[in-house]
């Protein structure tokens, strides 16, 4: 008797956290995949199946190269590749990409985000970085021409799913698409987009950002889920509307000062919903998160207005990545029954 009670109050002593959540990485990273497909079909519906394709190669050259990687390690590697994130990384990669790039552009994306920004730092949640976003910086330095310039949407409008949008003739011509500039092209005579095609995705850019509805959808779920903190796409597509009402503009176009335009147009709700709140590489803190969101916006806007660049998401989250130790640092909790150090 004396035994049993003995073994039943039993002191275990751990590390922390000693209250854990039923949420798991695998629940979260295949939560995260299913709230992308309305994204993907939308993108499908708009620039034909060849982005499914660019989207399975994508999410291969991931899967592969996490195998790779892992082998090289000496690491586990089912329980790693069923926790779904190399996935994501593919995903995300591939909705960044403009629709037409060729075959090789997304596998060498996925090799660079797993082998480089990944696991060179450790594996997951190591990363300083999101690893789908610093491969596509480094897509637009190896492969500019293709990354910049190439844009392309289907010529007979939205929902050709059977035709495709790298298809030539003869004379080497489109055949089922078009050539048009995106909607935060700076040149002169670039063409201007009403709000109610950005809102459907019905306009050039890359594959998964373009409907703000689907991507609003899949982020509702993400939400809804638990899965990411409400406050940071919140926040940061807020910061982007007040920073284009406050700021003057240097470049000359329609939609310059037209903060709906600028929240509704490139891959602002794709970078808000799915990597601004990369739980890897965001701050810890809820002040840090509110931080984090903020500076993303600022930069955000700055890059559009003032560079060369039409687009700032990308890079902006990058650098709040880059600041994301010194956020942490600085909006630390202070610990129970200690005073704050007065400088």
């Amino acid at each position: 008797m004396s035994n049993q009670i003995q073994s039943n109050t039993t002191l275990i002593v751990s590390a922390s956290p000693h209250i854990r959540d039923v949420e798991s990485i695998p629940r979260i990273m295949w939560a995260v995949v299913f709230s992308l497909i309305p994204a993907g079909v939308a993108g499908i519906f708009t620039f034909g199946y060849y982005c499914l394709y660019v989207v399975f190669l994508s999410c291969i050259a991931a899967v592969v190269a996490e195998i790779f990687i892992l082998l090289l390690r000496k690491q586990p590697i089912v329980n790693t590749i069923k926790d779904g994130s190399a996935v994501v990384t593919g995903i995300l990669l591939a909705y960044t990409l403009p629709p037409s790039v060729p075959w090789y552009v997304p596998v060498v994306g996925s090799f660079f985000a797993i082998t480089i920004v990944k696991h060179a730092f450790g594996g997951l949640g190591n990363n300083i970085w999101n690893p789908a976003l610093a491969a596509r910086a480094f897509l637009q330095v190896a492969y500019p021409a293709v990354i910049n310039s190439d844009w392309r949407v289907l010529q007979h409008g939205i929902g050709n799913l059977v035709h495709s949008i790298t298809k030539f003739d003869s004379e080497g011509k489109l055949v089922d698409a078009i050539t048009r500039a995106t909607p935060l092209a700076k040149e002169a005579g670039a063409e201007t987009y009403r709000l109610t095609q950005l809102l459907m995705g019905n306009v050039p850019g890359c594959i998964g950002e373009t409907s703000v509805i689907a991507l609003s959808l899949g982020g509702s779920y993400l939400i809804y889920r638990h899965c990411v903190k409400w406050y940071v796409p919140v926040c940061y597509i807020a910061t982007v509307f007040v920073m284009v009402l406050i700021l003057p503009s240097r470049i000359v176009m329609p939609w310059a000062n037209d903060p709906f335009y600028h929240i509704f147009a490139g891959g602002l709700f794709l970078g808000a919903f799915f990597m601004a709140t990369d739980m890897v590489t965001s701050p810890l803190t809820k002040r840090g998160l509110f931080i984090f969101a903020v500076g993303a916006g600022v930069l955000t806007v700055l890059i559009r207005l003032y560079s060369g660049y039409p687009e700032g998401v990308c890079y902006s989250i990058l650098l709040m990545n880059t600041a994301t130790p010194l956020i942490d640092r600085f909006t630390k909790p202070r610990l129970y029954g200690t005073s704050v150090k007065k400088v």
